[in-house]
């Protein structure tokens, strides 16, 4: 599998800016800033359509905040799993980053697999994407976020699969550095979602 080979150089390869960061996290600074507008766009439009009337019912009728906490308490635990795989580079345990990167994937992976599972519990209670404009919103808000996640997945699958064949050290610590500050913004922003879309009453 081809992978680009400049992902994988050393810090002290890598050109800086004249803050001092380099390129490659200031990239990553600009571009999870953009995403905050990218979100703030769609929890706008989510906030501006759920308190109007529809026909049919909407997905605040059928939340299962319990479930729902559950997956969320697993994402965030996803973040701490990140934490000790950046960590664990920085001490060169390359055992313990596969551990870590492993399982910050399965836990993605399990807070997907109960997204899934809601979305199909919702549209066996009638609301889907198509029932009408709060619903719309709330699925495309969601659904994109859950492409994110997918997204981060893959990423730690290739970093995991690069520590499977010991191409990872020390010296690759900001590797990791960048897809965990794109794994904890994943993380923040489904706490915002959380809050704006479960827990905050209409």
């Amino acid at each position: 599998m081809a992978l680009d080979r400049a992902a994988l150089e050393p810090p002290h390869e890598q050109a800086h800016t004249s803050t001092g960061v380099s390129n490659t996290k200031l990239a990553i600074w600009v571009f999870l800033s953009t995403e905050c507008l990218f979100f703030g766009a769609f929890i706008s439009t989510y906030l501006l359509y759920r308190g109007t009337e529809t026909d049919g019912p909407t997905p605040a009728d059928v939340y299962d905040i319990p479930f729902t906490s559950v997956t969320s308490f697993i994402l965030l635990m996803s973040s701490l799993t990140m934490v000790l795989a950046l960590a664990a580079i920085e001490r060169g345990d390359l055992r313990r980053v596969r551990v870590w990167l492993l399982a910050t994937g399965a836990f993605g992976l399990l807070f997907l697999s109960g997204q899934i599972f809601e979305f199909t519990e919702f549209v066996s209670e009638g609301v889907s994407i198509s029932t009408n404009s709060p619903s719309s919103s709330f699925f495309v808000l969601t659904g994109i976020h859950g492409l994110h996640v997918a997204i981060g997945i893959i990423w730690l699958m290739i970093l995991f699969f690069f520590a499977l064949q010991n191409r990872l050290s020390h010296e690759h610590s900001e590797t990791i550095e960048v897809a965990g500050l794109y794994w904890h913004f994943v993380d923040i922003v489904w706490i915002v979602i959380f809050v704006v879309v479960y827990l905050i009453p209409q």
